[in-house]
């Protein structure tokens, strides 16, 4: 089974819903990364999650809004706008925070359950789970998810941690030095 077809399974998918809205984008010409768990599990040990969290560049929001708005319901959010679909249990997540901007010019194309996708570094994926971790406004459950997001970067990549605010660090180091197993 191809991680494509896992992936489809594994969300209830009538069609690769992915592809359809990664054509999209590139039919637009729209620069944009993953970030969130999907990109965390191109730098660790993969976990299955049934959201796509990304961002494309501010400019070209309207222009997405208004191709997929044909295809796809979208609802909007403080700092997202999601994306969904009757025919597939996937949520997609575009992400309007801006401080995610800066992510889409250093991000490099990696392979994610099958996909050649945009994905932002390694650095910017942990940057951005601290930041959900930190936004207190979020459901205990999902800051905790970051963090275990958090964990999972660190753990495959033990120099990270000195990317972690000083009191991120020693929760994380109160299990232990991490290293890479």
């Amino acid at each position: 089974m191809t991680g494509k077809s896992f992936f489809n399974k594994v969300t209830n998918s009538e069609y690769d819903l992915l592809k359809e809205f990664i054509d999209i984008l590139e039919s637009k010409h729209i620069k944009f990364c993953v970030i969130g768990g999907l990109a965390v599990n191109v730098y660790s040990e993969p976990v299955v999650s049934l959201d796509m969290d990304i961002v494309i560049l501010a400019a070209k929001i309207d222009t997405l809004l208004k191709t997929i708005g044909e295809h796809f319901p979208i609802s909007k959010e403080a700092h997202s706008i999601n994306i969904n679909s009757k025919k597939s249990d996937i949520r997609i997540q575009l992400q309007t925070d801006p401080r995610y901007q800066k992510f889409i010019p250093k991000a490099k194309v990696k392979t994610v359950l099958g996909y050649k996708i945009s994905v932002a570094r390694v650095e910017d994926v942990l940057q951005g789970k601290i930041w959900a971790y930190e936004d207190t406004a979020r459901r205990p459950s999902k800051r905790q998810k970051d963090l275990a997001d958090i964990m999972r970067l660190v753990e495959n990549q033990p120099k990270l941690v000195n990317l972690l605010p000083d009191l991120l660090k020693k929760q994380i180091l109160k299990y232990g030095t991490p290293r890479h197993t």
